[in-house]
């Protein structure tokens, strides 16, 4: 689907004058790669999450959120935008070298907040292409970038842990590049292939050069959770939007010195630990600049879980980790990758003391729905072509639906399309995931979430009324251009 003219003008309809207390702060905290079962309110007890069980404790927790799509590059894309990204040509998982996949001038998240008089941080992993054509330059002014798309600030990872380059962007410009010592990118040369370390790491991609820009990998998360916290203090006089997407748990998993071993599963286990560290160090700030009472807090993650994404996971020194019988995606079938509920359902607990209902919900929400709820957040309204997939669950979010769904179908994005309505999941085609997640051959697939969580039993031939129904609404979804009214 193409962009609306509407989608990329500045058409949103102003926010109502307030005073800057009136406007609750908005941070929005992206995990990688946790699953369903990887924090300790969702049932997990070889890790210890105590930051999110208190947030979850004292705030809502989702029992059937769902990212966008079940890999990393099309959440980024259909969170920022409210559109699913399978619509759009080249939002597939981005090498480092791709170009800004966002139209500049576009209505998003950041730009939304921007025009209600936020001020705007990306801190953490991008993975949505930087400058405007590919190979990105990396030794001069990189842009177009966040900046161009509604953020006042970043300071970012360009793509992943695992991709280089391996450095660090703030703003237009990489931190610490030497002039004299040019990064260059060569991206035929595969992991594990002589080039392809980076601090004694293997990478996807050689990188030439940059040395000095080098990152740490056991202090990213500690570097970019210190520029979170930076940004909050900085802005804590001000309505603000921070937008922080962790490397952790991605691979390579090389966490704090102080975190390995941590947990009672492996390595793996330590990193989720070192991430609940990291939203732990969030809370603390907002708490002793007494922030917490006018601030809607999300955490979650971009995809379902994945024990090893990119071949054994494994620390300095060689040790290959296990899992020690965690269950990272809970009793959901597949992982990272799959069209089965273990792709896309993930934790989600939101906290606005105060505001949020306490509980636990069951309402279908998704990620994509953050634009819309932005909106809702700061009395605008979207133009008719912005945010095509995105729905307001600010109600779901506060706990007051009145029992009435904020959204009654939601099209899950794994290796194949999926649909979810109701009870009801429809699957037109085999639905597998990334490494060993379960696969099923053969044709329509239907099953019954209500008894069947686990995905366990196909009754599509039970139920040929509900497979026509589906494959009807997967097809007029994809047919309109949008799914929300």
């Amino acid at each position: 689907m193409g962009v609306g003219a509407a989608a990329l003008a500045p058409a949103v309809r102003p926010a109502r004058a307030e005073t800057a207390s009136d406007k609750p702060n908005l941070i929005f905290i992206l995990a990688d790669d946790i699953g369903y079962g990887d924090v300790g309110c969702y049932g997990a007890t070889k890790v210890k999450t105590p930051n999110i069980d208190r947030l979850a404790a004292g705030g809502r927790r989702f029992t059937d959120a769902h990212s966008p799509s079940a890999v990393c590059t099309p959440t980024r894309y259909a969170f920022m935008t409210g559109e699913y990204a399978w619509r759009k040509r080249g939002t597939g998982i981005l090498p480092g070298t791709a170009a800004l996949i966002i139209e500049p001038g576009r209505v998003t998240v950041p730009s939304l907040l921007k025009r209600a008089g936020y001020a705007t941080a990306v801190v953490g992993k991008w993975h949505l292409g930087l400058g405007s054509r590919s190979p990105t330059d990396y030794n001069g002014e990189i842009k177009p970038g966040p900046l161009e798309v509604g953020f006042d600030q970043c300071f970012i990872i360009p793509a992943t842990g695992d991709r280089t380059p391996c450095v660090y962007v703030e703003n237009h410009r990489v931190v610490g590049l030497d002039p004299n010592d040019p990064i260059k990118l060569d991206y035929s040369v595969k992991r594990g292939q002589p080039g392809s370390f980076v601090n004694g790491i293997p990478r996807i991609g050689k990188q030439i050069g940059g040395k000095a820009a080098l990152w740490k990998d056991d202090a990213i998360a500690d570097t970019i959770t210190a520029r979170a916290v930076r940004f909050i203090e900085e802005n804590k006089d001000r309505p603000f939007f921070l937008y922080f997407p962790t490397h952790d748990i991605h691979v390579p998993r090389v966490p704090a010195a102080r975190f390995q071993g941590s947990s009672q599963a492996g390595v793996r286990g330590d990193v989720i630990q070192e991430f609940d560290w990291s939203v732990g160090q969030v809370i603390e700030a907002l708490d002793r600049l007494k922030l917490a009472d006018r601030t809607l807090l999300v955490v979650t993650s971009d995809n379902g879980g994945v024990l090893d994404s990119n071949g054994p996971d494994t620390v300095h020194g060689g040790t290959v980790e296990t899992n020690n019988g965690h269950a990272y995606n809970g009793p959901l079938r597949g992982n990272k990758g799959s069209a089965y509920e273990g792709g896309t359902r993930v934790p989600l607990v939101a906290s606005w003391p105060g505001k949020v209902k306490v509980g636990v919900s069951d309402e279908l929400i998704c990620q994509v729905d953050m634009l819309a709820t932005a909106a809702a957040l700061t009395g605008q309204t979207l133009p008719d072509d912005a945010g095509p997939d995105s729905f307001n669950i600010l109600p779901a979010l506060l706990g007051q639906t009145g029992g009435k769904p904020c959204r009654d179908h939601l099209v899950e994005h794994g290796n194949v399309l999926a649909i979810r309505k109701g009870p009801w999941k429809y699957i037109p085609g085999s639905g597998k995931g990334t490494g060993k997640a379960n696969g099923a051959g053969g044709g329509a697939q239907l099953y019954n979430l209500a008894d069947d969580i686990g995905e366990t039993r196909n009754v599509a031939a039970e139920h040929p009324e509900i497979v026509k129904e589906l494959s009807a609404l997967l097809d007029d979804v994809r047919r309109k251009g949008r799914s929300r009214p």
